[in-house]
């Protein structure tokens, strides 16, 4: 489909008519559309609407493409305290498709609930994988997506491992821009956050028996998020696991699934009530090399050389973490992607997280067996992790020149 395309969409009246006057009085929701016509350059492609019911919702909608110029108001919320959590904004896209056959058509539909069976894949087999990439608003106006096919092509690795349909490449970045555009103005202004995206990849279809699911559903959603750490870059104080493990060698933990996350939960929760932040995971095999932290991929420094356990089969393929590495080299650190072993923590000049919510995590300390390692002077921040996340931050939100070739431009 051409950047320059007008997606379809269908809107489902689903809140009753006073609902939905209180949700616009409180601005949480945006005006319905009035039917007049509007005075546009050629080039502009402007929403199309028609067809109210009862209630005043409507029930087709075209949504404008990236040619699209028309300013659009953004969402009363207060930027400046805008936390990292989930905001109900105004759409979501979806699309469907049974085993065995392609994905094809989707369309935009106002966020809400979504109707499964109780036997549903997802619900029954954890048949399902999800995504997280971000937008960010530039200063002139103009909305930047970071690397959306890199997301597009983990999800379909993630489907083939999970025996599940997936979009194609061009199919995702699409559905990814309508959802970005329908949902414009919960971008938060330049250098005030991003617009979190997260597509999602589950069997929808009923199933009994332990099998593929018959349908498949295909979902993004969107959130206005800010900053991670409210005052930039913010040291996070580690522990070692060295009982449970979050991967195995042949599982799942090179794939995206959603699995993978509920069964980090105990080791983090008893970590943070002892004080800690997260959970740094060994190999399950040897139970001596690095593997992850519960959602981040982690670095180790030493001297001008950046060292990162490398991609097996057990550690999650991070875009932020591809993205780094090809960042550090291009500033002439030396990277290696091989087995950490944990007692090079000891010694290490810095350490870092990487993520998509986080970019760079600083790692103030690590605790081994009851010894606690520093890192990072005074404010636990690293001269390699501050000058890596502003490269890439940088790059990402459109105040630098993009070498890389990485940023999609909206509009």
């Amino acid at each position: 489909m051409e950047s320059g395309a007008v997606f379809a969409a269908g809107l489902h009246p689903n809140p009753p008519p006073c609902s939905a006057h209180l949700l616009r009085r409180a601005k949480l929701l945006p005006p319905p559309p009035k039917l007049f016509s509007l005075q546009l350059p050629k080039q502009s492609h402007i929403a199309s609407f028609g067809n109210y019911n009862n209630n005043n919702y409507v029930t087709s909608l075209k949504v404008a493409s990236p040619a699209s110029n028309v300013a659009e108001e953004l969402a009363d919320i207060d930027w400046d305290n805008l936390g990292f959590g989930i905001m109900n904004t105004d759409y979501m896209y979806i699309m469907k498709c049974s085993y065995g056959e392609n994905f094809s058509k989707g369309e935009l539909q106002r966020f809400g609930n979504i109707e499964m069976s109780p036997s549903a894949g997802i619900l029954n087999y954890g048949q399902g994988l999800f995504e997280g990439l971000k937008a960010y608003r530039k200063h002139d106006g103009n909305i930047l997506l970071f690397r959306p096919e890199e997301n597009a092509q983990r999800l379909r690795m993630g489907a083939e491992r999970m025996c599940m349909p997936s979009p194609t490449v061009d199919q995702f970045v699409e559905a990814v821009k309508a959802t970005v555009l329908a949902n414009e103005r919960w971008i938060p202004p330049a250098g005030k956050g991003s617009l979190y995206i997260r597509p999602l990849l589950m069997g929808s279809g009923a199933v009994l028996g332990l099998a593929p699911a018959p349908e498949y559903t295909f979902l993004i959603y969107v959130s206005p998020v800010g900053n991670y750490f409210k005052e930039g870059l913010a040291p996070i104080n580690l522990i070692v696991e060295t009982e449970m493990h979050r991967a195995t060698p042949g599982g799942t933990g090179g794939v995206k699934t959603i699995g993978n996350y509920a069964a980090v939960l105990k080791a983090q929760g008893a970590a943070k009530a002892k004080g800690y932040s997260d959970v740094l995971y060994l190999d399950s095999v040897h139970k001596k090399y690095l593997e992850e932290v519960s959602s981040c991929n982690v670095f180790v420094v030493k001297g001008n050389v950046i060292s990162t356990p490398a991609i097996k089969g057990t550690i999650l393929p991070g875009i932020t973490r591809k993205s780094i590495l090809d960042v550090a080299l291009s500033q002439g650190f030396k990277v290696e992607e091989r087995p950490v072993a944990v007692e090079e923590l000891l010694d290490a000049d810095e350490v870092f997280c990487t993520g998509t919510a986080v970019v760079i995590s600083p790692v103030g300390s690590i605790t081994y067996l009851n010894k606690r390692v520093s890192y990072g002077g005074s404010d636990g921040v690293g001269r390699v992790s501050q000058q890596l996340y502003s490269a890439l931050t940088s790059l990402q939100m459109g105040l630098t020149e993009d070498k890389m070739d990485w940023i999609v431009e909206l509009k």
